[in-house]
């Protein structure tokens, strides 16, 4: 299986060689000249979704290193706490979904039902039952395994800490790299009512590193407002700030479908606040989020719509959004041939090609091998 490994490693970094690498992650507006359309008039970024989930399983450090020599800028760790408050990067505090945890006959009575953001998770395992020590003893495992991702390194991979990502980030400095990571608080609203500081232990994390000001290589991204502004606003952090937008499907005329539970942002659920993340997209809606935030991450059908898999208009949502000063970094750009519109005939280099076009100004990718080799 190392063997497997290393020819995997060796197979990606040979495909992507000659791959142009951006270091400038600037936000100054562009020149008017630029023949790049983003706000700063750099190449996107490419952000390694979860690390690079295209070859590993989810969340492990050995995919954030891979994402790394990938040549992505920057590592995404989605974040939760364990029991004993410590940060490690699942894609949920659900654990049955991307761990063997349900293989472990010790924690089979960790099983039980919570209700997260008005979804019920019956049966399952979650990431506040056990302790970082407990987390150890897990291995990560591929979710996407029915859209022929490889399931050859399930069980192999442990599950990180956020420390250790910020860790991993930090050793590529030694080699020339300015690797950023990219933390996004999981649904904070539930960890606040578990009494579980998601946000005030990624602040204490991101202190320790020396990490919090506007000048870091990182960016801060939620789903939920409350807890954007709590950083910006109550604890007065510099550090940058994006505001992700969800949906549950897009309508035949180009819309998002703002079904229950992707249409809002859960604190606002919680609050009674009526907004939509479509109320959020327009011109007063994006006011409100430079208010807290420096950048919006929307579905990537909010710039380019796709209904029954035919490609769409685009919007005007990056144009709006850079007149604003809002920086645009979609999600989720995936190799495989179900994630494509018809349009772009199965390729992938198409569709980031099409999206760059427009003055993206990041793109979170499965492979980002192929999103480094297709922007310009």
């Amino acid at each position: 299986m190392i063997k497997y490994l290393g020819h995997l490693f060796l197979a990606v970094v040979v495909i992507t060689s000659g791959c142009k690498k951006k270091t400038d992650d600037s936000t100054e507006p562009q020149p008017e000249n630029s023949t790049v359309k983003t706000l700063s008039g750099q190449p996107p970024l490419v952000i390694g979704h979860r690390g690079a989930p295209g070859y590993m399983p989810d969340h492990t450090l050995e995919g954030y290193r891979l994402a790394i020599e990938l040549n992505a800028d920057f590592i995404e760790p989605d974040l939760v706490l364990t029991k004993d408050c410590v940060l490690i990067c699942r894609h949920e505090p659900v654990l049955s979904g991307t761990t063997n945890v349900a293989s472990i006959a010790k924690f089979a009575d960790r099983k039980t039902t919570r209700t997260i953001d008005g979804v019920e998770y019956k049966d399952d395992f979650f990431a506040q039952d056990f302790t970082s020590k407990e987390i150890e003893e897990l291995r990560a495992i591929q979710p996407l395994s029915s859209v022929g991702r490889s399931t050859a390194f399930d069980g192999l991979f442990k599950i990180p800490t956020f420390q250790e990502v910020i860790n991993l980030a930090k050793s590529y400095r030694d080699k020339g790299r300015n690797i950023g990571i990219y933390p996004e608080t999981k649904h904070p609203t539930f960890h606040e009512e578990q009494k579980l500081p998601l946000t005030d232990k990624v602040l204490e994390a991101l202190d320790k590193a020396g990490w919090n000001n506007k000048d870091a290589p990182v960016f801060l991204q939620s789903f939920e407002v409350g807890n954007l502004q709590y950083v910006r606003n109550t604890k007065k952090s510099t550090i940058r700030i994006v505001q992700l937008y969800d949906a549950n499907d897009v309508k035949s005329d180009g819309t998002m479908d703002m079904a229950a539970p992707y249409g809002q942002p859960y604190d606002f659920v919680k609050s009674g606040d009526k907004r939509t993340y479509n109320d959020l997209i327009t011109d007063a809606g994006l006011d409100f989020v430079k208010t807290y935030a420096d950048g919006i991450g929307p579905w990537k059908p909010y710039v380019i719509p796709v209904y029954n898999n035919k490609r769409m208009m685009p919007t005007d949502l990056i144009v709006r959004a850079h007149k604003k000063g809002l920086l645009v970094h979609l999600y989720t750009f995936r190799n495989e041939a179900k994630y494509l519109a018809d349009d772009y005939k199965g390729d992938p280099k198409v569709e980031y090609k099409d999206f760059y076009s427009l003055g993206v100004d990041g793109v979170f990718s499965d492979y980002p091998g192929t999103a480094v080799a297709s922007r310009p």
